[in-house]
């Protein structure tokens, strides 16, 4: 694939512009979930054809790593250690805690997560929408009742005849289109994109690396791929932006443009191995896909185990 030419500053303005006059979810209050309609879910459910489920989630990583300097952590809070009694009732409890938005374990990203120029989607202050504890505004809150919809795979790595694409590697809109006429899928209004570019993959074969540095993801412009298309949510098993950044002033340019600018909330770092050996098996990339984050009113995100239903 060829490396992609350096956005200018003026190049990246013009295209975010035209995402927040063009996308469908870019000055509604809960952004392109709206475009997720009551019969859009009955439809998703008729994809269930095989019965299979599958988890889009990795395993929550506790150990350090070059791309996880702040791993999750748990412990067995109860019973203590040689506390076991032989008899009589007893429980076993234990306390995890995790950074939201780290480079590993899976998570969703609220609408609140992305500040830019000082304001949050639809141009909302960020000193009146985030106090110093919560997000008052545009939290995950928004996506509380669950999101349910058509989910759609797209594997890029696949496309190119490869087990992953290299860090650095961005894909364009030109590989999205691709990669349906190549799986015979469409995209439509309300569903839920996920883009495979094999980062966890590699990860797990050749062990982490320092994703800051390089990583695969989306090229910006291939962000009017989900507005043309009205996707409501965009995941992938990668950050969904590329390392290095090609924007000049921007370090996570699809952030800003799929978030801030169309009100696309994105799944981060998921696992989808499992569900593109499925789909290859099945011989259809399209399924029932439900994402359940956590109602935690206030947070900018939350980890998540979003399962495709096949």
């Amino acid at each position: 694939m060829p490396t992609p030419d350096e956005m200018s500053g003026a190049d990246f303005q013009a295209l975010y512009s035209q995402l927040r006059s063009t996308a469908p979810g870019a000055d509604t209050p809960r952004g392109a979930l709206d475009t997720v309609t009551h019969e859009q879910v009955l439809a998703a459910i008729r994809e269930v054809r095989s019965g299979y489920t599958v988890s889009l989630a990795a395993p929550v990583n506790t150990r350090t790593a070059p791309d996880d300097a702040e791993p999750a952590e748990h412990r067995l809070t109860a019973p203590a250690a040689g506390v076991q009694e032989e008899r009589g009732l007893q429980f076993a409890r234990d306390r995890i805690a995790m950074n939201v938005h780290g480079d590993v374990n899976s998570h969703i990203d609220a609408l609140c997560h992305v500040i830019y120029d000082g304001t949050l989607h639809r141009g909302v202050p960020a000193t009146e929408a985030l106090s110093p504890d919560a997000a008052i505004e545009q939290s995950i809150e928004l996506a509380r009742d669950g999101i349910v919809g058509r989910g759609v795979l797209l594997d890029i790595a696949r496309l190119h005849d490869v087990s992953w694409l290299e860090p650095g590697t961005h894909v364009s809109l030109e590989d999205l289109a691709a990669a349906e006429v190549r799986q015979g899928v469409h995209v439509d209004r309300g569903d839920i994109l996920l883009v495979r570019v094999g980062h966890r993959r590699r990860r797990d074969e050749l062990g982490p690396w320092d994703v800051a540095d390089a990583r695969a993801g989306l090229h910006p412009t291939a962000v009017r791929f989900l507005a043309d298309r009205q996707v409501a949510v965009l995941g992938s098993d990668g950050n969904n932006d590329a390392a290095p950044s090609v924007s000049r002033d921007v370090a996570f340019p699809v952030h800003v443009l799929a978030i801030h600018a169309a009100g696309v909330h994105l799944l981060d770092y998921l696992q989808l191995e499992d569900l593109a050996r499925l789909c290859a098996g099945e011989g259809r990339w399209s399924f029932l896909c439900v994402i359940a984050p956590l109602r935690f009113p206030g947070a900018t995100g939350s980890p998540v185990n979003p399962l495709a239903i096949l």
